[in-house]
Formats: structure tokens, sequence, C-alpha cells
């Protein structure tokens, strides 16, 4: 890719990426932009940097203070992540007590030498990883600063995301590694400390360079602006110039993102590929026998996933994307991603689809996942397990795994609301399951309630209204109640924010002259619908769909392969609703509630009612 080809877009999508900053009726957002200067000793793993920050104030308030995030100080002995991990009951096995033995030369710190407002000096005071500031001049409502920042940061031995020398042996994992600026929003402020997961932040533009020893090969989130310099497969059509001293400049621009991202070995081995229409794709890994033959093979996956969610799911705004061998697992940031690299071929797909799908829902979207993990997770659980079943031709039910994991906490006695602080959870499995898996079972349920036609549609509208604009649950909701025409509050209220479980269950069927009367019953504590299929001896079928009433209205025929009846609505205060079937009771085989299992129904049980007898 030349010279001309990377900046060139960069301009356009700064013009259109302009335009999304618009504020909604309801909603405004803060700007940043940063420029920032990075010079790294990789003998000692440190670097010194300088920032400039300019500010907007969108908000209504006056802001008389800000705040930074320095993710590096959760690196060290006695942390509030360091304490986290030795005591939470089922610790990170990735962290556990490492933390606490760090040596002097592996803790990560980011001490901040400098720091004016304007070109004048403010008081800050650094609390853990978060730097408070008093401003030298309130910031008004529709304002704005520039902070200029200078600081020194060691990098943490790879311990958790971010760090040097992970497992894998790659050199430099740089995530959360510079001091950013937290979020406001109309909840106020974001200032809450690293403790060990996700994130919330403003979106803004990235001008970073990055100094490092000449061997080094990188990549990350952003735009490379002097290709012809750093060579590495990023300068395909120039000429390359040899750099000259013992140290090369990278410079990277990425627009309207909300974090930055990148990683440096000097073993990487940088490939490409291009998605029709689409961004060109860049992979950087360490060759050897445990990575070649996977990793050569990655691409064509890569290409063929931002397909479908192009299509599925709204098209990628940006020119490129890289996945990078680094970290501890898998982590996403704009543009990019972190992986860890030696895995066999689905393992590898699996994870580069799953943090592909993190562009949409969280990079694309930035709820604040420290509050609505799910939103960001679960999402991205539901629709990268969808898109794996195509991939490989996997049978089954692509959402059997997320059921099994929400079924197994909602029994434990442990099960925690999804929409509970990530960091504040009490354990990592009730965090993990209530984020991951009953996120997935939220979105696979409501096209039960809704119907998967209306949720696919739902998806894309939700993708196009709120891209760039930091949606909340409601705002989900609201683009799913217009897209089904249903009232959906309700869903919301018991699924996401309280642990209420469902069971419904068939009380009886009663012989009636020429027909049968059901009686079903709600053994749970949560409403839902029922589709309620009567299967004939004969073969035939029919479902009943049993709206609730508070939802106004019902979903369309999904199955066209057995009859479809609309029955009356149920009231959700009602223990038991009674329905009769025009269907003589010795021509019925079986009669069964959600035979397409998707109801999250805690006992399945009492969902069939037996061969029946005359």
């Amino acid at each position: 890719m030349n010279y001309k080809q990377i900046i060139t877009p960069f301009f356009i999508l700064l013009s259109a990426f302009s335009l999304s900053f618009a504020q909604t009726a309801d909603r405004w957002q803060q700007k940043v932009n940063y420029v920032m200067e990075i010079d790294v000793n990789t003998d000692k793993h440190q670097y010194d940097g300088k920032q400039t920050l300019t500010y907007y104030n969108n908000s209504p308030d006056q802001l008389d203070r800000v705040f930074y995030h320095l993710f590096f100080n959760a690196f060290q002995p006695g942390s509030m992540m360091d304490v986290r991990s030795r005591t939470i009951e089922d610790a990170d096995k990735r962290v556990g007590s490492r933390i606490s033995k760090l040596k002097d030369d592996q803790i990560g710190y980011i001490k901040v030498s400098k720091l004016t407002q304007d070109g004048a000096a403010v008081n800050h005071e650094t609390v853990g990883t978060i730097l408070e500031v008093e401003l030298s001049k309130p910031i008004p409502p529709g304002g704005s600063t520039t902070f200029y920042m200078e600081w020194e940061a060691q990098v943490p031995v790879q311990v958790r995301r971010s760090g040097w020398k992970s497992k894998e042996g790659v050199e430099y994992s740089m995530s959360q590694w510079y001091p950013k600026i937290c979020e406001y929003d109309y909840m106020g402020w974001h200032a809450n400390p690293y403790i060990g997961r996700e994130f919330h932040a403003p979106w803004g533009d990235f001008d970073v360079k990055i100094t490092i020893d000449k061997d080094y090969i990188l990549g990350g989130t952003g735009y490379i602006q002097n290709p012809n310099e750093v060579g590495h497969g990023y300068n395909t059509n120039t000429a390359y110039t040899a750099p000259k001293g013992d140290k090369l400049t990278w410079h990277f621009k990425a627009p309207n993102v909300h974090d930055f991202v990148w990683a440096a070995d000097p073993d990487y081995k940088h490939i490409t590929a291009k998605v029709p229409d689409g961004p060109v794709l860049h992979f950087l890994y360490q060759p050897g026998p445990k990575t070649n033959e996977n990793w050569e093979k990655l691409p064509e996956y890569t290409i063929k996933t931002f397909e479908y969610i192009n299509e599925m799911h709204g098209k990628y705004p940006y020119d490129q994307y890289s996945v990078i061998q680094g970290g501890d697992g898998g982590m996403e940031y704009p543009m990019a991603t972190l992986i860890t690299g030696e895995r066999e071929l689905t393992s590898l797909v699996g994870v580069t689809v799953h943090e592909v799908f993190h562009t949409w829902y969280q990079m694309l979207m930035a709820t604040n996942e420290s509050l609505y993990a799910w939103m960001d997770e679960g999402f991205t659980t539901y629709s990268s397990s969808r898109l794996m079943q195509k991939l490989f031709d996997i049978p089954g039910d692509a959402q059997e795994r997320s059921y099994q994991g929400y079924f197994f906490i909602a029994s434990s006695g442990q099960e925690e609301p999804m929409t509970k602080h990530a960091d504040h959870y009490n354990t990592n499995r009730a965090y993990g399951l209530a984020a991951y898996s009953k996120g997935a079972v939220f979105l696979h349920q409501l096209s039960y309630i809704i119907g998967q036609e209306a949720l696919d549609k739902g998806l894309l509208a939700y993708y196009d209204k709120w891209k760039f604009k930091h949606p909340n649950p409601n705002d989900f909701m609201r683009v799913m109640e217009k897209e089904s025409g249903l009232e959906l509050d309700w869903y919301l209220q018991h699924f996401a924010n309280s642990t209420n479980q469902i069971d419904y269950g068939v009380k009886s069927a009663a012989k009636e002259k020429k027909s049968t009367k059901v009686t079903l019953e709600r053994i749970g504590n949560m409403m839902m619908p029922i589709d309620l299929v009567i299967e004939e001896k004969n073969g035939d079928k029919t479902l009943y769909h049993i709206p609730l009433r508070i939802m106004r209205g019902e979903k369309p025929q999904e199955d066209k392969s057995m009859g479809y009846e609309v029955a009356e609505d149920w009231p959700w205060t009602n223990p038991t609703y009674e329905l009769t079937i025009p269907i003589k009771t010795k021509k019925i085989k079986t009669i069964s509630i959600d035979p397409s299992n998707r109801m999250a129904d805690m006992d399945k049980d009492n969902n069939v009612y037996g061969i029946l007898k005359d």
C-alpha cells in the first residue's frame, strides 16, 4: 500500500467522521484529540512520553476538574488490581498473585512530570491508576482547552493484556499504555480505577509517533504516515529509505477512535490481504512451527468474516484492520486486535472472529462496557458463534454453550444481574457468565420474542443509528421496539436488571367433546410469551403463539412448515392460562412449549406433555 493510498483515505475519513460528532437530540458526547511522541528504551523497557490533548466540552456542564487513567500503575505490588486478584475466590489464572511478586524492574508505572492547561500549570495528584487534576480555569459548556503533559513510564512484564515478553515471546504488547483522559457523559465522570476489566472513553483523533530500535516491526491502531521510512511490508509500492542511526520513528494517525494500541517485535512477519470493497487486512506474527501454517490460512477466514459482518451488522468504516500476535488471549482495540497466536486453526479463527466482532460491539458503538459488559461481550459472543457455525459448518444450535453457561450460573446461587459494574462482581465466574453467556442468551431469546428476522433487521438498524454515539441498554431496546412493533421494556427489566428466572410448564390437557383444554402454568418469576406446538399423530403441527398482554402485539409466523395461530394474550399477573385446542385429544401426540429451545426455561422437563391417550 503506497503513501498516497494510506494518506488520502485518512482525510476522507476525517471529513466523514466529523459529521458523526453532531449531537443527537437527547445525547451529547465529549471529543478529544491526542498528539503524542514516544521514545522507547528497549533495554530498560521504559519510555518517555509527550502528549498534547485538546479536550472539547460538549456537555451542558462547567468542568472544574478532569481525570486521567494511568493504567500501568496497576502492575505494582499492593495495587487495587493486585489485591483484588489475590482475594477474589476464583482469581484469573493469568494474574493471581503474579503482581505481588514483581520486582522493581518488572513493575509498571506512569509518572507525570509536567502538566499544563493552555500553558498554565495545574495541580494534580496520582491516586493509584487515576490522575486527579484541578483545572487552572474551568472549561465552560461548548468550550475547549489544551493540556500538555510529559511523563516517564516503565512497561510491566506482561501480566494482563499489556507488557513486555509475553508467554509466546512477543516483545511488546502496548495496550492501556498512555495517560488517557476519563469519560464524562450524562452520568458524570467515569474515573474508575483499573481493577482488571472493561473500559469507557471519548472518541477522538490520534496522532502518535513512536521512536524505537530500528530492528522492531510495529503494528496497531491507525494508518502509517511514513511507509517509505518504516518498510516491513508497509511500503509495497514505494521506494524504501533505510533509516539512519539506531532508532526509527513510526508515525500513526487514527481518526475517530477511542483508544490506541500497538505492538512491537523484531521477529514479526507481516502479511496483508484485501477485503473486496473493504479494508486492507494486516497480519503480524512470529513465524515458527506453531504459527506458520495456520497464520497463512487466517487471512482467508478473516476476509469472509468482514464480508459477513458488513452485510449482517453494518459496513466497517475504516480502511484497514490489523490482527497482531501479542497479549495474553484476545483483546480488541480500534482498527486492531491482540491475540495469542500459537493455536489450532479453529481456535485461531475463533478468537479472530470474536475480536473482529468487537469492532462493531464496542469499538464502533462504545457502550460503557464497565456498566454494560453484556452489550459488548454478549452481543459479540452471540454474533461470533453464528458466524463460526457458518464458517466451519458446525451442526446444532450455535448458542448451546451460552445457554449451558447461563443455566449453570442461574442454578448455582451465585448469579448477579447483568447490569452490575464489571469490576464489582463477587466472582469472576459470575461476571463472565453474565457478560458472555447470558448476554448471548439475551439476544437469542429476543429472537424468540420478536422473531429472527426482526432481530437481524434490528441489529443493522442499531448500528446505523448508534455507531459513534455510546448507546446504552434503553437505546438498544428502543431500536428493537421500533423494528418489531412490540413493547419490550419488561424484557430488559427482568432478564438484564434482575436475576429472575423463567420456568413454564404444561400443567394438564383435559379431554372435551371435540377439543382439548390445555392448561399452562408460570412457575418461575419472569414472564414470557409462549410458543406452544401441538403435534398430531398424523404428523401435522400447529404453533399457537401466546403473546404477553404487555407486549401490545405479537411476532409474525417464523416456521412456515407448520400451522400458526395467535392465541389470546396472557396477562402476566395470572399464574395459569387455559387454551382450548380444536382437536380431539385422541388425535394429539405431544404438546410442547418452545421446541426451538430459544427460551431460557430453567426446567424443560415440564415443557412437553407426553403422548396423550384416548
